[in-house]
This record gives structure tokens, sequence and C-alpha cells, in this order.
């Protein structure tokens, strides 16, 4: 049941590398990944108990990795928990490598039915809470160590309509990569993001059913015709993370199946050749998907 990489097993020795949001979706299958690479892992998030779920799990597959794998329950949105949580990081791990700002959420709304509370709490979700983990990442070591950090956004080329909260905060965390790119290389630090698309994720579970029913064509409108696997996400956040990617910084790796590429004038051929990777053992689609 361990995880199939595609990538080196050694990859991350001896480095500790903080997941946000690490208890379930796509942070749960990375943490899996890294772990199943050698990595040190910090995972963060606001539920304690689906931390060490994830934590438990992947010390059934690896043994091994138990102990390099601590949990730590925080709410990104909190400027003082984020700076004692990177604290405690550091005070377990003594150091950290890389940081894959995974955490965030939103809620189907067309923009004249969102209150003012919920524009805020989303653009916190998907961009405040990103700004202060890597901030306090930065600051309180990769100043001086150099590290990598890899920033989740979302395929908000053109608009999100129907998210537009969660695409006005993603854009804005696109705008934050580039800008750290440029005043952290001094210090050795890339920073990157990766742009998933319509992805089979847990997540998905959490929204109602009128959203459930949109989700279920999407697939039509993928140049790939079909939706993507977390796996897939996870192994670009690692390739991101890596010494691979040494020379790539302020740079965002689409993972769409070519969403945005597909246009008004140009009729999609439906198929089946395109073939889904997927490495992560305990990976199962959302229930609802099967009946699409």
């Amino acid at each position: 049941m361990q995880y199939r990489s595609v990538f080196r097993l050694d990859l991350f020795e001896g480095q500790a590398i903080v997941v946000t949001g690490g208890g379930s979706g796509i942070g749960r299958c990375t943490a899996h990944e890294l772990a199943s690479l050698g990595a040190r892992l910090a995972l963060v998030g606001r539920t304690e108990s689906k931390l060490q779920a994830v934590r438990d799990e992947i010390a059934a597959a690896l043994p091994e990795a138990a102990a390099r794998i601590s949990t730590h329950a925080c709410d990104i949105r909190d400027e003082a928990l984020v700076r004692d949580t990177v604290a405690a990081v550091l005070a377990h791990h003594g150091r950290i490598d890389g940081l894959f700002n995974n955490a965030g959420g939103q809620f189907p709304s067309h923009l004249r039915d969102i209150s003012q509370k919920g524009w805020e709490t989303v653009l916190r979700n998907n961009l405040t809470g990103g700004f202060l983990m890597a901030r306090e990442c930065f600051t309180q070591w990769m100043e001086q160590h150099g590290g990598a950090i890899v920033n989740i956004i979302a395929d908000m080329w053109n608009g999100m309509p129907g998210l537009g909260h969660s695409g006005a905060a993603r854009a804005g965390m696109l705008s934050f990569t580039e800008t750290a790119a440029c005043e952290w290389a001094a210090a050795g630090v890339r920073v990157n993001a990766v742009a998933p698309g319509w992805i089979a994720s847990s997540g998905l579970e959490t929204y109602d059913e009128a959203f459930k029913e949109r989700i279920k064509v999407l697939s039509r409108k993928v140049p790939m015709q079909r939706l993507g696997t977390e796996a897939e996400v996870a192994a670009a956040v690692s390739f991101l993370l890596s010494e691979a990617a040494g020379f790539i910084t302020g740079s965002t790796l689409r993972v769409d199946g070519g969403v945005p590429n597909a246009r008004h004038t140009w009729t999609l051929a439906a198929h089946r050749n395109s073939k889904p990777y997927n490495g992560f053992p305990l990976y199962k689609s959302p229930a609802f998907l099967d009946e699409a």
C-alpha cells in the first residue's frame, strides 16, 4: 500500500516540509507522496484529528515514517497562531526546507449574493493565510538557509464565475508568488505555484447537490476529457519542491487538462485515451462522480 511516486525514493531525505491543509484532499495525498520520498513532515490544519488520521495512514504504509511526522492544529488566518506554529515546527524538526501552501476553501455563489463577511473569509482562507505562512517560514528560517515554497492557486484565468471571491484570492496569490520570487531570490528561496483545474478530490464532496450536478459534466469541457487526480497535483508540487526545479521560480504549473486552451470555435472530441496517473493507493474518487 506504499505510495507509487514517479520520483526517486530518497528525493527529500533529511528535508523538513510543511504541508498546510494536510488533513484531506490534495494536501493529504501530497503528504503521503512526500513521506514516501523520505521527507520529514509538519502537517498543518484546523482539525487535529484529521491531521493525526493522515499521520496514522502514512505510518501504516511506512512504519519508519511515523517519527518523521508532526501535526500542528492552526487556523492560518490568525497571524499570532501562524507565527507560533512555524516556531513549533522549527522546534520539532530543526529546519524548514519546503512549504506547500495548500490550505484554503470557498463556497459557490454569485457575486451579487456574497456578503462582505463571506468575501473576506474566502480571501483570508486563500490569500492572507498563505501569505502569513510563507512570510513566517521565510523570516524564521528560509531567509538564512534558503528553501522552496509552492502556493496553490486555481484555474482562475479569465475569471471564476460562480466563485468570484476565490478567483480574486487566487489571482492575488499568483501576484504574491511572482513578487516573492523576486524579493526572496537572494536568500536562495524559490517561490512557485500550481494551478489545479477540475480535480476529482475529496473536497468536491463538501459542495451542495446543485454544484455537484455541474461538476459531473465538467469533463466534457476538458480537452483531455476527464477530471484530474489528486496524485497528478501532488506530483507537480513534489517536482517544484525538488532540486530538479532549482532554476524555476516565479512560475505557475497548470494541472488542468488544457481547459484554458479550449475555444468556442473548436468542438472538443469525446475520447477515452487520456490515462490518469494515480500513485496514491488510498485515493477514492468522490462517489457522486460515479453517477456521471
